[in-house]
């Protein structure tokens, strides 16, 4: 097994060389530098991912957005500093799959794939409902799955077209985000200057409101701003596709984590000002409830540009990213052995078309069920996501702490603590559809499991020679 190598054994050689070092031999195309990965990371988790779920959010939390956020940092960074030593030890395409399969065993490294798929089958079409959420914002009375469905073929043909046109479209996008990003604060900030919002004013009760605040409050509000961080753990599944060191993959996580938690922060904080007082948002304007902020103090043409950058940006520009991770993590597994092979096929264009396809049709198939309830899939993306991250924490302890008695105390034994202590928390306290939706899905994979076994189908890994 590949965790059975000494780490420092693989630090002098090329990706392809330890790629074949792991017994697999190199397949993708290495198009992908630090920078692309730092770009992939942060368009995959969208700097402007508050706007979409920030009515829940804000609902959840009592007001205290900017706080929820600035936990969910707290929390992730934990995960994040763990991805980036597995990232280093192992730096292959599947991302928790590969790491804990090959770090801590087999059968354990099966069921961390099996639920980091439901976050990342789902996430594609989380961002295809939210997307079609703002199509309904621009074009009232129009059908929502018809939106959807358009952002689905979309997506699969930009997808298929290759790595290298995935990541120069990346760049143009995050320009295009960083530019409203930086726009809506002006107009938040000259909002809140000018009084055009009466009991609008500088507070700092949206970090810290003690007449309100309770852990299970943050703990429920959290189980859903999470989702907005999730897509750093993308970067994991582009290994075999970058080039440079086994380091970029892991420091591209952190910092990407990093930058969009200052945004994500920084937006929901004067959002949450504009509010004025607390009060429920009600269930039918919580999709669009950032927005009808724009739209107050900045007026109807500016919030429907402001519309079309967040269809941009999440329908298509997060969708493919999402996307693109899902059929990386569906090649791995079908190259193992783990999925029907046909996922395994690479085109002429070196991407997992197949997988690719598949991804797009479960897509399309899920659009018309959850249309609408962001909420609902919301939840249930964290608890593929968080249960993964758990899986992810142990192994980070036992493949360097224990196996190869590793010194690093910090990195190997405390930081993996805590931050299974922290996941483990949030799940607990997560809805109770994301949890029945979550042992379902676990449960499918406990058949899937013992359908391999009683068929004598190897779930062991491809071995070094």
């Amino acid at each position: 097994m590949a965790g059975e190598k000494d780490i420092a054994a693989l630090q002098n050689l090329t990706p392809e060389e330890q790629l074949k070092a792991m017994g697999y031999e190199q397949e993708l195309k290495r198009d992908l530098g630090f920078g692309d990965l730092l770009i992939y990371g942060l368009i995959f988790m969208v700097p402007i991912a508050p706007w979409a779920i920030f009515g829940s959010v804000y609902n959840e939390a009592h007001g205290m957005v900017p706080l929820v956020y600035f936990i969910g940092l707290i929390a992730m960074i934990f995960t994040a500093l763990s991805y980036s030593q597995m990232a280093k030890a192992i730096p292959m395409a599947g991302s928790v799959y590969n790491y804990v399969g090959k770090g801590l065993h087999k059968n354990a490294g099966f069921f961390a794939g099996w639920l980091i798929l439901l976050d990342y089958i789902l996430v594609p079409t989380l961002l295809y409902v939210m997307a079609a959420e703002s199509m309904i914002g621009i074009f009232p009375n129009t059908p929502r799955v018809l939106w959807a469905l358009l952002f689905v073929v979309l997506n699969v043909a930009i997808n298929l077209s290759g790595v290298s046109f995935l990541k120069w479209f990346n760049r143009v996008i995050l320009v295009i985000e960083i530019f409203f990003v930086g726009w809506l604060l002006v107009i938040f900030v000259s909002a809140l200057n000018g009084g055009v919002i009466p009991d609008a004013n500088w507070s700092i009760k949206p970090f810290w409101n003690p007449e309100i605040m309770t852990p299970p409050l943050l703990a429920a509000a959290l189980s859903i701003a999470v989702l907005s961080f999730l897509g750093f753990d993308g970067i994991s599944t582009l290994a075999e596709e970058t080039r440079g060191g086994r380091k970029t993959a892991g420091r591209a996580m952190v910092i990407a984590l990093l930058i969009v938690a200052v945004l994500f922060i920084s937006q929901t904080w004067l959002a949450s000002l504009l509010m004025g007082e607390f009060a429920v948002i009600p269930d039918e304007q919580i999709g669009n409830a950032f927005f009808e902020i724009i739209r107050q103090v900045a007026g109807n043409g500016v919030v429907n540009l402001f519309f079309l950058v967040n269809i941009l940006a999440v329908g298509i520009a997060n969708a493919l990213a999402a996307q693109a991770a899902c059929s990386r993590i569906l090649y791995s597994m079908s190259r193992d052995g783990q999925l029907p092979a046909f996922l395994h096929h690479i085109n002429s264009r070196q991407v997992p078309s197949y997988a690719i396809i598949f991804v797009a049709f479960i897509s399309a198939i899920l659009v018309t069920f959850f249309v609408g309830q962001i909420g609902t899939l919301s939840s249930m993306v964290n608890f593929g996501a968080l249960s993964g991250f758990i899986l992810l924490h142990l192994t980070v302890i036992y493949f360097y702490s224990i196996k190869h008695k590793n010194k690093n105390i910090f990195l190997h034994l405390i930081v993996p603590i805590i931050g299974f202590l922290i996941i483990s928390y949030v799940l607990i306290n997560a809805g109770t559809e994301a949890q029945v939706a979550g042992l379902i899905w676990l449960a499918l994979g406990f058949l899937l499991f013992l359908y391999y076994k009683k068929k004598g189908i190897s779930i062991e890994m491809a071995d070094e020679e």
